[in-house]
């Protein structure tokens, strides 16, 4: 722990004035790294967010210096947005000169985030055009690398010399390797010693050269950045033998503004098929509108046939997505504290439900509307 404080406090010159906005559960490594250790060892500020709620009164109560959240929180920031002000009309006034650098900083001062100087994201990728839209305000928005069993600490984006989809590079004394089989292994002084009396699963995980089997697989730049392109455990086959990533392809689905979360599945299925939930406002609209539904419908189809089905092999392509109408939250077990999606829990849900939609033969179905 307190190798892994000195490594990110030097990379990101953290001081006595730099603030920090605590708002996960302390349990979460993340959180016991970022908003304990770091305030301890460099004196920076920390402030605490009451709650959801009002999460974006707290950011501008704070007017965080440092600031890290997950893909779903960028994007909530970002809908925010759009829901008062139209994204045609937003992405405007941005084109203009002069009006631009008073509209960038209205919005940032808005989110609270005016005062940021390093901006990050992690535990899922960021979606291209959300990423390019944060740094068409002025704020570059920089992907990191991390898990638990190494206490986060693995690989940041560097101000100035990030690629978009790649997650950085390795910390100063850190070692990144990718095994024959594409696994990431990482290590690192943030390795943990094991898992608790579970002397098998410790084995599992580390090697015997002392790196920490991530299960995620991934690929290397010719600059040492690495592109997370997969997990192990998720890929699954479909019924014509081919091998499916979901992970890549959720990331194509949440890019819409329209979609806030989702989950590709399709094992033992000819094709993969997408399960996803709206964001807020598209959402409230569908439910008190068959009009509604049907133009976001349209929308939607449009989306995952022109700009996910045709980047992705034909194995890969979706044939239908299915909108829920239930929530997704940690509290009902559909999501983790950091907002990422419980895959096994999503699929013990909707398998019952799955071989109608597959008989349906639609390219849009709703689901509990």
């Amino acid at each position: 722990m307190t190798d892994t404080t000195k490594g990110i406090c030097k990379e990101l010159s953290v001081t006595s004035d730099d603030r920090y906005l605590s708002y996960l559960p302390i349990a979460h490594g993340m959180e016991r790294w970022l908003g304990m250790c770091v305030p301890l060892y460099s004196g920076e500020q920390v402030w605490y967010a009451e709650a959801l709620t009002t999460f974006i009164a707290d950011l501008n109560r704070c007017e965080p210096t440092l600031f890290l959240s997950v893909p779903r929180l960028w994007t909530k920031f970002q809908a925010g947005v759009f829901s008062k002000l139209p994204e045609k009309k937003v992405n405007l006034l941005l084109s203009i000169p002069l009006i631009n650098i008073l509209i960038k900083k209205k919005l940032l001062k808005t989110l609270g985030l005016s005062k940021v100087r390093f901006a990050g994201s992690g535990s899922a990728p960021l979606p291209q055009d959300l990423l390019n839209w944060y740094r068409s305000l002025g704020l570059e928005l920089l992907e990191g690398y991390g898990m638990t069993e190494n206490f986060n600490y693995s690989h940041f984006s560097q101000p100035g010399k990030s690629r978009v989809g790649y997650v950085g590079n390795t910390y100063d004394d850190v070692v990144c390797r990718i095994a024959d089989d594409g696994e990431i292994q990482v290590k690192t002084p943030g390795k943990m010693m094991g898992y608790f009396k579970n002397p098998e699963a410790t084995a599992e995980t580390i090697t015997e050269d002392g790196y920490v089997r991530t299960g995620d697989k991934g690929e290397l730049d010719e600059q040492g950045r690495l592109k997370i392109t997969g997990r192990t455990k998720e890929i699954f086959k479909t019924s014509k033998g081919k091998y499916v990533a979901p992970a890549p392809i959720e990331n194509l689905l949440i890019s819409n503004q329209y979609v806030e979360l989702a989950c590709v599945g399709g094992k033992s299925q000819p094709q993969p098929f997408a399960i996803i939930q709206l964001s807020e406002s598209p959402k409230a609209k569908a439910i008190g509108s068959e009009g509604e539904r049907e133009v976001l419908g349209k929308a939607l189809e449009e989306h995952f046939i022109n700009s996910v089905n045709s980047k992705i092999d034909g194995h890969e392509k979706l044939q239908f997505v299915v909108i829920v109408k239930d929530d997704w939250l940690p509290e009902n077990g559909f999501l983790t504290p950091t907002q990422k999606i419980k895959r096994a829990t999503i699929e013990d849900t909707y398998d019952p439900k799955v071989e109608g939609w597959y008989a349906a033969k639609k390219k849009v179905i709703w689901d509990g509307f």
